[in-house]
């Protein structure tokens, strides 16, 4: 282009001046042709309301691997001479598990044996309500899972989704460890479970399609948006919740370009598009946007609205993804969002931005309640444990003076009996039973006061629902 410009003013000495009208005229014109479409590369922005969520999650993830190893021991306890060297399995490095185990006095417990005079670990009673309260949401909400599933199955091209796949992800969509028996084998007639002969791999398989669940979830948030907003209706039709995360700079051209992009028709996620020709411009323009509500129904399908992007690699070739999607989420910074966080930047999660607010899920179910209930024990403080731990020895001191008390009542009360011959009739016997029956009375209002203290420190415990 340059070129042709000083050739042209070579021979057309005159139009110098004319140079710099020209030059900006020519970028404008350059701007606006790429305005036309999404831009390929981005800079991530980072959002650090997902950032912060995500190293809560690293400490979770740690203490999880600990609560895994001490229920699969005996008697689910776990002696401090052996600590490092099972702690070593979960990446620790040495004298570095003990230090961690300290962090956390509310999910795991250090306590002396009785009889060995050894000291074990072992998970607080807080810990295992909270894992009892998981177990319980995980299922009741296995119909809910099946619902999911089937959806799931029901995006794949032909149908079918290989068995591995789906087990890596089952934490994510709310499965549970045994759900090949309690979801897919338990459901015949919803899935069926086979081998392929070329592969050897196992694939579940839907029975059959129901077009009543072939509705996405930005189709419903789409209607909930046309009825409360009023929203015109060509505007909203094809439309995402787009939410740019803090310090995304939008230019002028930007928001007509994504003004374009949400006016795109595309093909819905359950929709079969193989007889479709898709070698036409048009046609690709309406892929993109079919593997953005792709991915999008993917993470409404799971439970906290969030999934690994290796996860959903795994999912590609089944879902028609694009290959490099990392970079095919980053055009999208106003839907998904992509955190390194949580894992040494080995794995990036994906959020689904309109599910979340101020770092919390907007709609929260009792599965994502209660492994939410995890979190909190890991943020609260080891000072409030201390307290804890003092108010139960401060209770234990109480019941003791209680007891050594009440028998030492009942002592003076034989010795009492054993005299009561050589008592006159003036009355002391009486007197001296009276000023015992006070003392039972005061007796009775430390039991109230223990009851008080009972239920100070129960206060801490969190209610399980």
């Amino acid at each position: 282009m340059f070129l042709l410009i000083n050739l042209f003013m070579h021979n057309t000495p005159t139009l110098k001046p004319l140079l710099p009208s020209l030059l900006s005229n020519l970028s404008l014109t350059r701007h606006m042709s790429q305005s036309t479409s999404i831009p390929k590369k981005l800079q991530r922005v980072r959002d650090h309301g997902y950032d912060n969520y995500m190293e809560i999650e690293k400490k979770t993830r740690k203490v999880l691997k600990f609560q895994e190893l001490i229920l699969s021991l005996p008697n689910q306890t776990l002696p401090i001479s052996r600590l490092d060297l099972l702690a070593r399995r979960l990446g620790f490095k040495l004298h570095q598990s003990g230090g961690f185990v300290l962090k956390f006095p509310h999910v795991f417990e250090i306590y002396e044996h009785p009889v060995q005079r050894i000291l074990y670990i072992r998970l607080t009673r807080k810990a295992l309500l909270q894992i009892e309260q998981e177990k319980r949401a995980l299922h009741a909400q296995i119909p809910d899972a099946v619902t999911r599933l089937r959806k799931l199955v029901m995006m794949s091209n032909t149908g079918r989704l290989r068995l591995e796949h789906v087990r890596i992800a089952r934490k994510a969509f709310g499965l549970p460890d045994d759900f090949e028996h309690s979801v897919i084998l338990n459901h015949p007639q919803y899935f069926r479970l086979f081998d392929a002969r070329e592969t050897r791999n196992k694939y579940i398989e839907i029975v059959e399609r129901d077009e009543s669940l072939a509705v996405c979830a930005i189709e419903r948030a789409r209607e909930r948006e046309y009825r409360e907003k009023g929203i015109d209706a060509e505007d909203i039709r094809f439309s995402f919740i787009v939410n740019f995360p803090p310090g995304f700079k939008i230019g002028k051209y930007y928001r007509i370009a994504v003004w374009k992009w949400q006016r795109v028709p595309y093909w819905s996620p359950y929709e079969d598009v193989s007889g479709y020709d898709l070698r036409s411009l048009e046609a690709q323009k309406r892929m993109e946007k079919r593997a953005v509500a792709t991915i999008h129904e993917l993470l409404s399908l799971t439970v906290e609205k969030k999934i690994t992007l290796e996860r959903i690699a795994h999912f590609r070739l089944a879902m028609n993804l694009p290959k490099k999607l990392k970079d095919f989420l980053l055009q999208h910074q106003g839907i998904f969002y992509i955190s390194t966080r949580g894992n040494h930047g080995k794995l990036h999660t994906v959020f689904l931005r309109e599910a979340y607010k101020r770092g919390e899920l907007i709609e929260p179910n009792d599965l994502y309640l209660a492994r939410r209930k995890l979190a909190d024990l890991v943020l609260l403080s080891p000072r409030k444990a201390n307290l804890d731990m003092e108010l139960v020895n401060y209770r234990r001191d109480r019941e003791d003076e209680i007891e050594h008390n009440r028998s030492k009542f009942v002592e003076n009360d034989f010795q009492n009996f054993a005299v009561e011959d050589n008592v006159g009739k003036d009355g002391e016997g009486e007197d001296d039973l009276d000023m015992h029956m006070g003392s039972d009375a005061c007796s009775d209002f430390t039991d109230e006061d223990d009851d008080c203290l009972e239920t100070a420190d129960t206060e801490d415990v969190p209610v399980t629902e």
